[in-house]
């Protein structure tokens, strides 16, 4: 399995995931560049996501939703604010209404993905930091280890495809 850890950190308000893929770093950076890759890993498997919008630059926009088994849609958005191509990518990310504009009072996280090399192919670092101890604590409770490490861990077999 890619995770190797996920740590929440309420003192710092950060969650922390590692993982590490038998693939190089340009290739799995190119999943996250690239729309059409990205829905076939972001969110977990029974939740496929769909990016309606996709500007992959500074000051550029993502936004998307993910389906369930049931068929009901849950969006979300990012504002991309740096990206260091093969190096590491920042956005802004949060939950967003069924036309995808954010949805007020729930929480936006700060992100920094940063991918490295590493002997057996390629180390991601996934931080996401929040504004207060209790909107890391919502999400929490919502799921957000399990769900991003059931995303993160389809990456090897996507790539193996």
């Amino acid at each position: 399995m890619p995770v190797i850890s996920a740590t929440p950190d309420l003192d710092n308000l950060t969650l922390t995931i590692t993982a590490e893929f038998a693939a190089p770093v340009d290739r799995v950076w190119q999943i996250y560049a690239d729309p059409r890759q990205l829905e076939q890993i972001w969110g977990p498997p029974t939740y496929p996501a769909t990016f309606v919008d996709f500007e992959f630059a500074p000051g550029g926009q993502a936004r998307y939703f993910m389906t369930s088994p049931e068929g009901e849609k849950f969006g979300g958005w990012w504002k991309f604010t740096a990206i260091d191509p093969t190096s590491s990518l920042a956005f802004d990310d949060g939950f967003a209404d069924a036309d995808l504009n954010p949805v007020d009072g729930m929480p936006v996280s700060t992100n920094l993905f940063e991918f490295t090399a590493i002997d057996t192919g390629t180390r991601a670092v996934y931080t996401s930091t929040y504004a207060s101890a209790a909107d890391l604590d919502k999400v929490l409770e919502m799921g957000v280890v399990e769900g991003a490490s059931l995303s993160i861990n389809q990456i090897d077999a996507f790539l193996a495809a």
